[in-house]
């Protein structure tokens, strides 16, 4: 049997040395800060078209924007009030706390208002569901990397 070159698959292109990019210690890479941007942008284009084309009143659809937007700023809010108190960052109690009050009370008031959505079938409303989610895992993940991005930045 005839052996095999390691590099007998190889393009003349896979030689040549690749360009490695230069990434400060503790900053993500830029594949998962794509990825997180991705996510971002699917989550909300999926959502706001589901809402544009739903056939619900103008007030359902302004509902369901409001808690996409309050949940948006509620993760990130919290993202940042957790991340302040683990790097010994003075946050005050109540802001800690109405940080984690503002994200449970938008998942709950998107969660009731699917539960409570009449015109809605079950397959959207788990859409509109799993769209949500992923927009505030997103944006969570987006401040993320933007603070360790900047601390990276700053350590070097």
């Amino acid at each position: 049997m005839a052996e095999v070159k390691e590099n007998s698959f190889m393009q003349e292109d896979d030689k040549k040395p690749r360009v490695k990019v230069e990434r400060k210690p503790g900053e993500p890479t830029p594949a998962f800060k794509g990825a997180s941007w991705a996510a971002l942008a699917i989550g909300l284009t999926a959502y706001l078209i589901g809402l544009f084309n739903a056939a619900m009143e103008l007030n359902e659809k302004g509902y369901y924007f409001a808690v996409l937007v309050f949940g948006l700023y509620a993760a990130v809010s919290l993202q940042k009030a957790v991340r302040d108190k683990e790097e010994d960052i003075p946050v005050s109690g109540i802001y800690y706390g109405l940080s984690w009050l503002a994200v449970i009370i938008a998942i709950l008031l998107m969660a009731i208002g699917l539960y409570n959505a009449g015109s809605i079938i079950l397959s959207e409303k788990g859409f509109y569901g799993m769209a949500f989610v992923l927009s505030l895992f997103a944006a969570i993940t987006i401040q993320k990397n933007i603070r360790d991005t900047q601390q990276a930045k700053d350590r070097a």
